[in-house]
């Protein structure tokens, strides 16, 4: 079995590292990962510039682009055999609620996903001042990595894994949950005071949603979620479809059967 692993803290992060030696048990492990620092940078794609994978070390190439990209080579481009499957991190962080639309992490096992190939994405939370021990995080994995490699996954849909600071009490299978942001910008002033600023300062707050990935990891389980693309928002339909026009016309129209 042929497994791919990438992330989006970079080629260098101990959470790569430790993800990578975590799956090579179970089959051979092949690295494609950013030569850099990417996170929150989503699903980007690089279209108008080249771009270049070194291969720094056996099985392991750090490229000048994005998490989606990486995947992309990975698939199409590196290698002649196809993956069985793609892992994501183990990023630094959890990636919860609307944290999914931001990161690479996540963004790199969709990208896998629509290529047709299983894929998940792991993060671990952080305690505040505390190291970061992948060592749970690699064990999750890699049990996770077996399973779906025996049975699979639905069609359209890739898993998002956070795992607790901490020893985990067991594994919950969530909803994808929902962040309260406050204070996201931070204004300073420079020596030459010009004002810059900076995203992300204010803490965040979750709501309280029964069976959502924050609940499990304050519980102190791994939450897995199930995923998919279309982020289409069925519930509204009949809402938007009393909508008028100023000429009282409906705005939506339905199809005649």
């Amino acid at each position: 079995m042929l497994i791919l692993v990438t992330n989006d803290d970079g080629v260098y992060s101990p959470g790569l590292a430790l993800l990578a030696s975590s799956l090579s048990s179970i089959g051979q492990v092949v690295v494609v990962a950013p030569d850099r620092e990417r996170s929150a940078i989503g699903h980007a794609l690089t279209l108008h510039s080249p771009l270049r994978a070194e291969l720094i070390k056996p099985d392991t190439y750090a490229v000048d682009g994005t998490p989606t990209d990486c995947v992309n080579l990975g698939i199409h481009g590196l290698f002649e055999a196809r993956p069985d499957l793609v892992v994501s991190g183990i990023n630094r962080g959890a990636n919860m609620g609307e944290d999914v639309t931001y990161s690479g992490t996540v963004s790199a096992a969709m990208e896998a996903m629509l290529m047709g190939v299983p894929s998940f994405a792991v993060s671990l939370d952080l305690l505040s001042g505390e190291r970061s021990d992948y060592a749970a995080a690699g064990r999750v994995a890699k049990d996770l990595a077996a399973t779906i490699l025996r049975h699979g996954l639905p069609d359209d849909t890739f898993l998002n894994v956070n795992v607790p600071a901490g020893t985990p009490k067991g594994i919950r299978m969530t909803r994808q949950g929902k962040r309260r942001y406050e204070e996201m910008i931070v204004e300073k002033v420079d020596p030459r005071g010009r004002k810059y600023y900076w995203i992300g300062g204010g803490q965040c707050q979750f709501e309280p949603i029964p069976g959502s990935d924050f609940l499990a990891l304050s519980d102190g389980f791994v939450s897995v979620t199930p995923l998919h693309l279309d982020l289409t928002n069925h519930h509204s339909f009949d809402s938007l479809r009393q909508w008028r026009t100023t000429s009282d016309a409906a705005f939506f129209y339905t199809e005649n059967k």
